[in-house]
């Protein structure tokens, strides 16, 4: 499994790659990278592109410890934060279903899914339609 993550500071964007198979620690190992990231801020945009990923470890215990720690930080600084999950499998939908259901109790956290890669990047405040092209625009 893979996970990776890309900030566009000019744009407030954090863009999360997912590629095969989800496990809780990979997804650990990011977060912690990206919570002591230079470019770090309360308040970035997330876009969670879970297109690839094959399948999830479903250890719901450690996915919802794991979730609470990431709504402390995206939700408890008085600042709301955005994250939009692009999704294209009933697999991935049901992932999303399990973290939005973690997140349910936090203020300051809109989480939405999206299939659609061009409306996802737009509910972002992104004039790309394209992932591709905002990697192209704003390196």
């Amino acid at each position: 499994m893979s996970v990776s993550y890309r900030i566009f500071p000019n744009r407030g964007l954090v863009y999360v790659r997912y590629q095969g198979f989800a496990l809780v620690a990979d997804t650990e190992r990011a977060f912690a990278a990206y919570t002591v990231d230079p470019d770090c801020r309360p308040g970035q945009k997330q876009l969670v592109d879970l297109r690839e990923v094959t399948g999830f470890e479903r250890d719901y215990t450690k996915l919802m410890q794991l979730q609470a720690r990431k709504a402390e930080l995206f939700a408890t600084q008085g600042i709301e934060t955005l994250v939009v999950y692009l999704v294209s499998s009933a697999e991935t939908r049901d992932m999303v279903r399990t973290v939005l259901q973690a997140w349910e109790s936090f203020d300051g956290l809109v989480a939405l899914m999206q299939t659609d890669e061009a409306e996802a990047l737009h509910l972002l405040g992104q004039p790309e339609n394209t992932i591709q092209a905002l990697v192209e625009k704003v390196g």
